[in-house]
C-alpha cells in the first residue's frame, strides 16, 4: 500500500506493518535469533558484500528490527532507519561514524546531561573537538564554526531548559559550511516535528521516551539518507558501538507506536494545562515551555512544530531545599528521571539528569540549580495540577 498521501495517523498504524508470510499473522512476531543460515556460499557472500537483501546476524539486522525502521522512516521523513539498544548509542553511533581525529563538532549547551558527558568527556579522547554554545541564537553557532567542523548537534526543544533552536536556519548553516545538522527530536517525536523536512540531515531519538511511551524499553534510532544509515549500520553499530536493539525490544517498541498520536494529544493537552497552572502560581518565578506566548521562542515553535510536547521546566521561590521538599511531597507525580511515560515524571535536573555537567556548565546552557523538570503523563489534568499545588503548599509558600 502506497502510504505517501495518506493521513499521519494511517502512517503510523499501518507503515511497516506486513502480514507475516508463513502464517498471516497481523501483529509483527518476535524474530528471536542470533544467526540467520544462507541458502548457499554464493548467497552468503552477495549478502555481506550488500548485493542482495536479506538478513546476516542480529547485531546488523532483523526483521522485527526492520519493521521498526521502516515504520520510524516514514513518519520522520526519511531514507531510512537504524534502531539501536538505545537514545545514547544511536548518539554515539552517529557522531563515530561521522567523525574521526581533528573533525569539531559544534554543539547547543543544553542537551541532556549524558549526551553532555559523551561530547565533552568521551569524543576527546578520539582526537574530536567540542565547543557549546548557546545555539538558540544562530549566530553563535557561526562564531563557533572551523574550517574543520564536520557536525551542528542541537536539541530543539533543549533538555531541561526547553530552549528552541532554529532547524531551517542552524540547517543552512551547516550546509553553508560543508557540515552536517544532527537534531536531537526526543522531546517532540515525529508526530509534533519533523527536522529532516525543515533541512536536517540525521534525526536521533531515544524510543525509551515518547515513541515506545510505556516506560518498558531502553532503545534508540537513527533517522536519515540510505548511504548513512548503511555506514552507521555496517561500521557504526557493527564495528564500533555495537549498539544493537534486541528483537523483544524492538517488538515492545513497535506496539507502542501504534498509539503515538493519541497519546501525543493528550500529552501535549495536559502540558499546556500545567504549564498555565504553574504560570499563575506564586510559587513559581518562570515556567519553560513552548506552546506559553511568554516563551522567547514560541512564533518559532509555532512555525516548526504541530504542538508543543509533554515537557515543562519550572524555577521557584527559594532553593533547592524548597525544590527537594516539592518533590518528596508529590504523591500522584512519580519523582522519577526519564520522560514520555502514560505517568507523570518529575526530577531535579542538576542533581539527577544533568549532574554529569559542572555547576559552572549547567550554569552557561541555563540550567540553575532551583530548575525542576516535569513530564506531564495521561492522567486527568485536574488532577496532576492539584497534586502540584498541595506539594506547594507543603513547601510552605
Amino acid at each position: 500500500m502506497n502510504l505517501q498521501n495518506k493521513g499521519y495517523n494511517t502512517k503510523i498504524i499501518h507503515a511497516g506493518q506486513h502480514p507475516d508470510e508463513t502464517t498471516g499473522a497481523l501483529a509483527t512476531p518476535i524474530t528471536q535469533t542470533s544467526t540467520f543460515v544462507f541458502e548457499s556460499a554464493q548467497q552468503g557472500a552477495a549478502r555481506f558484500a550488500l548485493e542482495e537483501p536479506g538478513y546476516i546476524y542480529t547485531r546488523i539486522g532483523n526483521p522485527t528490527q526492520a519493521a521498526l525502521e521502516e515504520k520510524l522512516a516514514v513518519l520522520e521523513g526519511g531514507e531510512a532507519a537504524l534502531a539501536t539498544a538505545s537514545g545514547i548509542s544511536a548518539i554515539s553511533t552517529t557522531l563515530l561514524t561521522l567523525c574521526g581525529q581533528g573533525d569539531h563538532i559544534v554543539s547547543s549547551g543544553a542537551i541532556y546531561g549524558c549526551t553532555h558527558a559523551l561530547l565533552s568527556h568521551s569524543l576527546p579522547k578520539f582526537g574530536i573537538d567540542v565547543d557549546f554554545v548557546d545555539a538558540s541564537n544562530v549566530d553563535n553557532i557561526k562564531e563557533a564554526i572551523k574550517p574543520n567542523t564536520k557536525i551542528i548537534y542541537i536539541e530543539t526543544p533543549a533538555n531541561p531548559t526547553l530552549a528552541v533552536m532554529d532547524v531551517e536556519a542552524c540547517a543552512q548553516l551547516a550546509h553553508d559550511n560543508g557540515a552536517l545538522l544532527v537534531v536531537d527530536n526526543t522531546f517532540m517525536s515525529p508526530y509534533c516535528q519533523n527536522p529532516l523536512k525543515l533541512g536536517a540531515d540525521i534525526v536521533v531519538h531515544s524510543l525509551t521516551k515518547y515513541i515506545n511511551g510505556h516506560g518498558d524499553v531502553v532503545a534508540g534510532v537513527i533517522v536519515g539518507k540510505q548511504d548513512f544509515i548503511n555506514q552507521a549500520r555496517f561500521v557504526g553499530v557493527k564495528d564500533i558501538t555495537g549498539g544493537v536493539i534486541s528483537p523483544f525490544n524492538a517488538w515492545l517498541t513497535l506496539r507502542g507506536l501504534k498509539t503515538l498520536a493519541v497519546r501525543m494529544d493528550r500529552h501535549c493537552s495536559n502540558a499546556m494545562k500545567v504549564a498555565e497552572f504553574l504560570e499563575q502560581h506564586p510559587a513559581v518565578t518562570k515556567v519553560n515551555y513552548p506552546g506559553l506566548p511568554s516563551h522567547p521562542s514560541h512564533e518559532l515553535a509555532k512555525k516548526q512544530m504541530s504542538d508543543f510536547g509533554g515537557v515543562i521546566s519550572f524555577e521557584i521561590n527559594g532553593g533547592v531545599q524548597e525544590g527537594q521538599t516539592i518533590m518528596n511531597s508529590v504523591e500522584l507525580c512519580l519523582l522519577a528521571v526519564s520522560l514520555g511515560d502514560t505517568e507523570t515524571l518529575i526530577q531535579h535536573p542538576a542533581s539527577m539528569t544533568h549532574s554529569p555537567m559542572s555547576p559552572e556548565q549547567r550554569m552557561a546552557a541555563g540550567i540553575p540549580d532551583g530548575l525542576i523538570r516535569i513530564s506531564v503523563g495521561l492522567e486527568d489534568a485536574e488532577d496532576i495540577i492539584a497534586d502540584l499545588d498541595q506539594a506547594f503548599k507543603k513547601a510552605i509558600f
